[in-house]
């Protein structure tokens, strides 16, 4: 058993870590020259201001009395500047959207597996070019880019973490703290000569990131008036720092503004999906280099935002959020971010045309020098006979262009020059998403061979060891041929050979060398899959292929759960007619109808809008008197069992519901506290840190029979789980328990009726006493419907309230009972706990069913296993390695 477990968790181990390996290697090449334009740049230097969380929609509309909630940023639109929406890619968080204005490439998703507070991977910005920089705000953001700073030349200066307080009576003071200590900051410089001369220097950069208007937004949604009250702020404030920088440098006009933000959020105060909402942030330039207001009269977008903002008369240029950084380096004269992927807007710039033909053929040549990097190392990594090559930019196209282009720029024809440069990044761009995901066919190849092999063996294992199909069917082992052995080991060295003389990685060798073994072992059982095969062939094909669709359609129901959360509910009705079909409807007549109510009622969750888009404190307390009220029952029943009024069971019920008590006047007293702005009660949070322990503790002192111990389970997880809550999924864990109770029920009257002998009462079994070996069954058919329950119940708890897979579906505010300080490992783990009850609460009604059906727990382990690894291969081809958490690896539409 425990060799069955070992290569189980390390297929299982290489198949997950193939996934990072084949998908989301990080993008970045490293080895290229820096590229600058070769003119002389417009500004000096460049203010770059941040409003993190800051919706687009937000900032341009109008108020319901027709006025501006940033009047100063309107008439930079009207008159000084250019303005538009800086279109961000998912996932929609602070560090990628930093990432991509500042560096200008999308963060892969490997960089959140390495951590959020250093750079996972080295990475050149714009902030490593510049001369000096000056930053403001979040230690979170301003770290990341300080890291490695070899020439000491970036400055930051940040407020405490623990001022990223979402219960703070006025949050805004995160974005006054950074105006204030700019303004002192330029107060200084004044009177230190040594600043005085620094910061007089060119190519320098001032970045102030206001954290401000995002942690409103959380706290109180964008639609409230916390989060209109910090934007007025945030312009009033720009206006007073344009005014000051002007001043301080004598109106010399080599100044650049850029006020943008990193992403939006939805109307529930959430980010990281690829809503509109979240996608679209302003985007407002002005002052040296950027030109001024262009009037139109008619302008084209897919959207009505112009009509809906009144700004239909003004030239409205949007960009993607990567060409910040090639339009901010083209400004004060740096080169271009090794890494950018971002093409300069040149139609924002207010220079001579040869400037930006110039600068055009700069980003051109940048980007190019990326690709010539990433083919020449895949190119000395593969034999040169099975190298093929990017077709559509081959040297020579390359040469051509770039000479055409310098020929344009010579000729004066800045337009055609500047065409065929964008033309040049396009293909480059497609060549390096070419050469990115070179191996991954032959790769994904061999881990799914090795993967099917698995799968395979731990078939026959189940076939060979628990099943009474083999009886009969002669078995007996013929010795081995040793030309098995010899060809696999033939195998073996050829493609040992093969990667060795390519140099590949260590990795590689895993994964093509690992389902050798796998497949050996498999090859080694023909006996029993002959002998499997020929059982098969005397079941009526009718219903060998019936049982085979319905396998079949199980599984696909259980995938597209993962797309479309409507698919649990057709599941759950399903299940709800699992009586009509047996002799159960007839037998157990009540057992079933509760079966029905509850299954019925499960499936109307997965139709419920995602947790945390409107919260609703008084379901949570409802919850709580609904536990109260079971709790009660069971309570009454045990006066009624025990000879003694007092007993310790009875005490611990009676534990188990004051903590269930306070857990609903803590909910209750947080979010009034909270409302009045008053912050988290010191009380309450201990409260609630103490119930958050016991509730490990309490469960292990109940009686070991087998209901007591579910029951003691349920109340003590959701009594954390109130604490957890915000509105509807309170309610959620506590149907699926009920359902979970009558699940055991009714799985003990289909073996009471069945040709199996049960010898035990639901009532009378213990947790305490492990099943023997020997009084183990043989597996049947109705197993495998037991181990398919358990993976879609898995699945239920996994999305009946929301999506887990994606950062869209946290809501901060479900923590709040426990801490409102930005903490997002704190934050983290309690989420990771609340969404682990449910499945804790599936997981122990499976351990009852185990014991009661006296089911082997290694062939249940091995069913559940192979279920869950088909479902996997499906997932390992629906892979995408760009756009949200929720969309890496599904495709959900919500």
């Amino acid at each position: 058993m425990l060799l069955y477990i070992t290569l189980g968790l390390l297929v299982h181990f290489v198949f997950f870590a193939s996934i990072f390996d084949i998908y989301f290697t990080s993008p970045l090449v490293h080895g290229m020259t820096p590229q600058f334009t070769p003119l002389p740049p417009p500004a000096k230097r460049l203010m770059l201001f941040v409003a993190d969380g800051l919706r687009a929609d937000k900032l341009y509309e109008l108020d319901e009395d027709g006025n501006s909630r940033a009047p100063f940023v309107r008439n930079i639109i009207m008159n000084e500047g250019s303005w538009g929406i800086s279109h961000t890619r998912v996932p929609t968080e602070s560090r990628p959207g930093h990432v991509a204005m500042i560096a200008g490439f999308y963060e892969d998703v490997s960089a959140v597996a390495k951590g959020w507070k250093e750079n996972p991977v080295e990475f050149d910005s714009l902030l490593n070019e510049t001369r000096y920089t000056w930053s403001w705000g979040s230690p979170d953001i301003l770290a990341m880019f300080a890291k490695g700073d070899l020439r000491s030349h970036i400055f930051t200066e940040s407020y405490d973490a623990s001022s990223e307080d979402f219960g703070a009576h006025d949050v805004t003071k995160l974005d006054t703290w950074v105006f204030d200590h700019v303004k002192e900051f330029f107060h200084a410089a004044r009177n230190n000569q040594s600043l005085f001369s620094k910061v007089n220097e060119d190519k320098i950069v001032f970045f102030l990131h206001l954290l401000g208007i995002d942690t409103n937004g959380h706290a109180h949604r964008p639609s409230s008036r916390e989060y209109s009250d910090n934007i007025k702020l945030v312009d009033k404030e720009l206006k007073e720092i344009e005014s000051t920088v002007k001043d301080f440098y004598g109106n010399d006009g080599k100044t650049a503004f850029i006020f943008t933000a990193d992403h939006g959020m939805t109307d529930w105060g959430s980010h990281g999906a690829g809503h509109p909402l979240e996608t679209c942030t302003p985007f407002i330039a002005w002052g040296a280099g950027i030109r001024l207001p262009q009037k139109v009269s008619a302008q084209k977008f897919d959207d009505s935002y112009l009509q809906e903002w009144k700004l239909e008369n003004w030239k409205r240029q949007d960009i993607n959020q990567a060409d910040v950084a090639p339009l901010m380096a083209a400004l004060i004269g740096v080169p271009f971010p090794l890494n950018s992927v971002g093409i300069i807007p040149v139609d924002m710039l207010n220079t001579s045309d040869l400037f930006k033909a110039e600068s055009m053929f700069t980003n051109a040549v940048q980007i190019l020098e990326q690709f010539k990097v990433k083919m020449t190392q895949k190119k000395e990594a593969t034999l040169s006979f099975l190298f093929t090559p990017f077709k559509s930019l081959s040297d020579t196209k390359q040469a051509n262009i770039l000479r055409k282009a310098r020929y344009y720029i010579k000729q004066k024809k800045y337009d055609e020059a500047v065409s065929l440069c964008r033309q040049l990044i396009h293909l480059a761009l497609r060549g390096l998403a070419y050469y990115h995901t070179y191996d991954r066919f032959f790769l994904a190849f061999n881990v799914v061979l090795g993967f099917v092999g698995w799968t395979s063996y731990a078939s026959l294992l189940i076939i060979k060891s628990h099943c009474n199909l083999m009886r009969g069917v002669s078995t007996e082992a013929k010795n081995p041929s040793r030309l098995l052995p010899c060809a696999f080991g033939a195998v073996g060295v050829s493609v040992t050979f093969f990667l060795l003389i390519q140099a590949c990685p260590w990795t590689y060798y895993v994964y093509c060398l690992l389902p050798l073994p796998i497949w050996y072992a498999v090859l080694r059982e023909i006996p029993v899959i002959q002998g499997f095969v020929t059982l098969l062939s005397t079941f009526p094909p009718r219903r060998f292929l019936g049982y085979l669709l319905l396998f079949i359609l199980g599984v696909e129901v259980l995938v597209l759960s993962f797309f479309y959360r409507y698919m649990l509910t057709a599941g759950l009705v399903a299940l709800a007619a699992w009586p009509f079909i047996t002799a159960l409807w007839t037998r157990a007549k009540s057992i079933s109808l509760s079966w029905i109510f509850f299954c019925l009622l499960l499936a109307v969750f997965p139709l419920m809008p995602v947790v945390g888009r409107k919260p609703d404190i008084f379901l949570v307390v409802g919850a709580g008197l609904l536990v109260l009220l079971l709790s009660l029952f069971v309570v009454t029943s045990v006066i009624k069992r025990k000879d003694s009024f007092i007993n310790e069971e009875l005490v611990l019920h009676l534990l188990q519901m004051l903590s269930v008590m306070f857990s609903m006047c803590v909910v209750y007293g947080t979010h009034h506290s909270l409302l009045k702005k008053q912050g988290l009660p010191l009380l309450n949070q201990i409260v609630s840190w103490t119930i958050l322990a016991s509730s490990f503790v309490m469960p292990l002192l109940s009686p070991p029979v087998l209901f007591d111990r579910l029951f003691s389970i349920l109340v003590s997880s959701m009594s954390t789980y109130l604490l957890l809550s915000t509105g509807y999924e309170a309610l959620f864990p506590l149907v699926l328990s009920c359902l979970m109770f009558v699940w055991i029920h009714m799985e003990q009257e289909t073996l009471q009726h069945s040709v199996v002998s049960c010898k035990q009462k639901v009532s009378t079994i213990q947790f305490a006493c492990n099943t023997d070996a020997a009084q183990c069954r043989d597996l049947c058919l109705d197993d495998i419907r037991r181990a398919f329950f358990l993976v879609f119940f898995l699945v239920t708890a996994f999305f009946g309230t929301g999506n887990i897979a994606s950062v869209n579906s946290f809501d901060p505010s479900s923590v709040y009972c426990f801490l409102t300080v930005f903490s997002p490992f704190k934050m983290g783990a309690l989420i990771m706990w609340k969404i682990l009850i449910p499945f804790v609460l599936v997981m122990c009604a499976f351990e009852a069913v185990q014991v009661t059906t006296q089911l082997s727990s290694k062939s249940l382990f091995l069913m559940v296993i192979n279920i869950s690894d088909i479902m996997a291969l499906h997932f390992f081809f629906l892979i995408k390695d760009y756009g949200s958490w929720l969309d890496i690896g599904t495709r959900q539409h919500q």
